[in-house]
């Protein structure tokens, strides 16, 4: 069951982000008897192979600026490295709440702009406060928050560079996914170090990670942002009702 659910995430990542809002519950489910730390530990060890597969799908096909990815990705490595420093003292009853959160959050904001990433803005190059604002809160606070709990991240990064950097939603899923490998491999590092990676777990869903991330890419290349929407849409709609059902009905 924890393959399949890597295999899904990894296919919801790649599209519009936030594989981990079903991975990690998955885990939580999946693991009861663990800490949250190994179990945020392997969600990072599983996620950066789907990440990375997405990746690389996307640099082929898509018009990518990888020098801003790159930029953006450096300042959410650091980001994430503090944030899963400091994830070990999270305790595993306010994860569930604070995901619903986060998900309520990002389901009002897409809503309400029903334009929202179906078109990337016209104009010259990005000014240099825009690509600020993009470094230090799609980079560093996003980063933060990957290392610290990690669900959603990708959606957010979509999130924030469509509002920051006027992306279409294709472009930003691809940026999103350059920026994701830095922000996991911050993580992980500080996960393996600790030693909360259950890596005999980590290892075969990896790899339907894999598989979902590139499939999933695929498919957003070929249909485009409004594809991309509809999937975002449905994915957090399912998410909360699925989470709501195991905080107050399970």
């Amino acid at each position: 069951m924890l393959c399949l659910a890597a295999l899904a995430a990894g296919w919801i990542d790649a599209v519009v982000g936030g594989g981990g809002l079903l991975q990690l519950p998955a885990l939580l489910v999946g693991l009861p008897q663990m800490a949250p730390a190994q179990v945020l530990g392997t969600n990072k060890a599983v996620a950066i192979c789907g990440t990375t597969a997405a990746a690389f799908a996307y640099m082929r096909k898509a018009t990518l600026d990888i020098r801003t990815a790159l930029r953006i990705g450096l300042a959410a490595l650091g980001g994430s490295l503090a944030g899963a420093f400091f994830a070990s003292g999270i305790n595993s009853a306010v994860l569930r709440p604070l995901i619903m959160a986060v998900l309520l959050a990002v389901l009002a904001f897409v809503l309400l702009r029903p334009s929202f990433g179906t078109a990337a803005a016209p104009g010259g190059p990005v000014s240099r406060r825009r690509m600020a604002g993009a470094v230090l809160g799609a980079g560093l606070g996003i980063g933060f928050y990957d290392g610290l709990i990690g669900p959603g991240t990708g959606t957010f990064l979509v999130l924030a560079l469509v509002a920051i950097l006027h992306m279409d939603l294709v472009t930003a899923s691809g940026t999103a996914k350059i920026v994701n490998v830095c922000t996991n491999v911050g993580a992980l590092v500080t996960f393996g170090i600790q030693g909360s990676v259950l890596w005999q777990i980590a290892a075969p869903m990896a790899v339907c990670n894999l598989v979902g991330g590139a499939v999933g890419a695929r498919m957003a290349l070929k249909r485009g942002s409004g594809f991309v929407r509809v999937v975002l849409l449905v994915v957090v709609v399912s998410l909360v009702c699925k989470l709501g059902y195991d905080q107050w009905g399970g």
